[in-house]
């Protein structure tokens, strides 16, 4: 699903009412009565129930007024509060304060006034927040301040309409007091700061109301920005033929671990096995084989040379291509360790490669831009760098990593002809041209070491099974953010840890698949 900014959806709000004809009108009567429809479905019949409306002055207010009057309609007990005059409300919005009628609508100006709208909102059912929208900026300042900040302490449910008043729909920073929302109905497409934080805590369940804005509108704009759903994952997973046999599926290899981090490579050959790879091979330090043939029952080892520090060498340079040469996909990093000769191995290998590749944690700390552009083997890659990772690859500050990470992304994947997964809260997937898609699932319990670990093996498994480099990427991090909130759903966000989630891999899976 698209995902927009402010400005991408005032320029798609322009083409529909300008380019196309669609007055806007009709697309806040549809905005309005598609958010009333929603609380049908969470809240049951609305007769009898009781709604504090409060509104704005813009065109976020309108869709207020048309709330108000289709919950009327309906027969529930409706109280309309403005915070600004009735004087200064104009166009669409103007219009259907008109539909309300005289007297309707209570103007917020003093304290008698926010006193009634306080006693109004603790006697609700739930209270509706469209006071700002989509292209709020700023802090709310007088007397929207107060009145979201009553709406946060009223005790009740709050829907906004739109966006939470306060947000920074395209940031997700809120400078100022925001609305806390139980939900948000937001109109058309979502908005890209709902899926960064702190944006994603305030916006509560997240419902899109279809207002009537028709694909042309989308693409003459130009958004690039996505969103996964979970049908949309369901209609990336590989197929699944009755008749299929190992080789079916794809054969894997990892070339991973190192004294210290046996762990990194035993989280990601596992995870590949988790995530329906046909074989998995695991090329690990020789003097460590031992141990990871006793830990990893469902994974093919290989004893690969190592330098006196118990990493791999730059010597396993044939040997890995050996094992690589009937594979369907490579995952090369986990707990690799920065040795020297460790990374010149990385180096020699993702020069080389000819099959699909994702490089992760020392293995893009082995590598630069220019290293990655000039690769003789040309293979599919993707790069799984958490911010300091990316900071290293590109030489940006980690700071300026994470207040730029679209663009940051976008530099790497265009420069490096690879797909790029910027890990994090809303991790990033950028394809070499440009388009963008943002992982909606996950939650802070992956903020735990091995959980890239686990991401790595579930990329390098759809990889094997014939996904395309930005196909595995995204459903790769869409299915391993799910298992992470099927763990957290078990164990806690403080408790779980990566094998947790490496463990609750086949359910997301199933999840998925159910979806379609």
């Amino acid at each position: 699903m698209k995902l927009v900014t402010s400005e991408s959806m005032r320029a798609i709000d322009n083409q529909c009412i300008q380019a196309l004809g669609i007055p806007g009108l009709r697309l806040m009567e549809n905005a309005g009565v598609g958010t009333v429809r929603f609380m049908e479905h969470e809240l049951g019949a609305l007769a009898e129930k009781n709604f504090t409306v409060v509104c704005g002055k813009g065109n976020n207010g309108g869709d207020g007024f048309v709330i108000a009057r289709e919950l009327t309609a309906r027969g529930a007990s409706v109280k309309v509060y403005l915070a600004g005059h009735a004087a200064d409300v104009s166009g669409d919005a103007r219009a259907n304060l008109d539909r309300l009628g005289e007297g309707k609508v209570t103007e917020l100006s003093d304290g008698k006034s926010i006193g009634e709208l306080v006693e109004a909102m603790t006697k609700s059912d739930a209270v509706v927040d469209a006071v700002f929208g989509t292209g709020f900026e700023g802090v709310p300042r007088g007397l929207s301040g107060t009145v979201i900040g009553q709406m946060n302490v009223c005790g009740r449910p709050v829907l906004a309409v739109d966006v939470p008043s306060g947000l920074n729909a395209t940031t997700g920073v809120a400078e100022g007091e925001c609305v806390r929302a139980a939900w948000t109905c937001t109109m058309g497409l979502p908005k890209r700061g709902f899926y960064l934080y702190p944006g994603r805590d305030y916006v509560g369940r997240l419902h899109v109301v279809d207002i009537g804005v028709p694909a042309k509108a989308i693409e003459e704009v130009g958004v690039r920005d996505n969103v996964l759903t979970v049908r949309e994952a369901a209609a990336l997973m590989p197929d699944r033929p009755g008749d299929a046999h190992k080789g079916t599926f794809g054969k894997v290899v990892v070339v991973a671990g190192s004294v210290g981090y046996t762990g990194a490579a035993a989280l990601a050959s596992m995870s590949a096995a988790r995530s329906g790879a046909g074989l998995v091979f695991l090329g690990t330090p020789t003097s460590l084989n031992d141990v990871m043939e006793t830990k990893l029952t469902e994974v093919i080892t290989r004893p690969l040379p190592e330098t006196a520090a118990r990493a791999l060498s730059k010597d396993a340079f044939e040997p890995v291509l050996e094992l690589i040469r009937d594979a369907d996909a490579l995952a090369i990093g986990p707990g690799v360790s920065q040795d020297p000769s460790a990374q010149a191995l990385v180096q020699a290998v993702v020069e080389e490669v000819a099959i699909p590749c994702v490089v992760d944690a020392d293995g893009v700390n082995a590598l630069s831009p220019d290293r990655i552009a000039g690769r003789r083997g040309r293979g599919a890659m993707v790069l799984t760098p958490h911010p300091g990772e990316m900071s290293r690859l590109t030489g940006h500050p980690t700071a300026e990593v994470l207040e730029r990470r679209d663009e940051i992304a976008r530099e790497v994947a265009a420069k490096t002809s690879t797909t790029v997964v910027l890990k994090g809260a809303g991790s990033l997937i950028v394809e070499p041209g440009g388009e963008l898609f943002l992982n909606p699932t996950g939650n802070s319990g992956l903020a735990s070491g091995g959980s890239g670990d686990v991401l790595t093996g579930v990329i390098a498994a759809l990889l094997g099974q014939g996904l395309s480099a930005t196909d595995a990427a995204a459903l790769g991090a869409y299915v391993h953010g799910l298992a992470g909130d099927i763990a957290a759903a078990e164990k806690g966000e403080i408790g779980m840890v990566a094998g947790d989630v490496m463990e609750a891999l086949p359910e997301a899976f199933l999840r998925i698949v159910g979806a379609a």
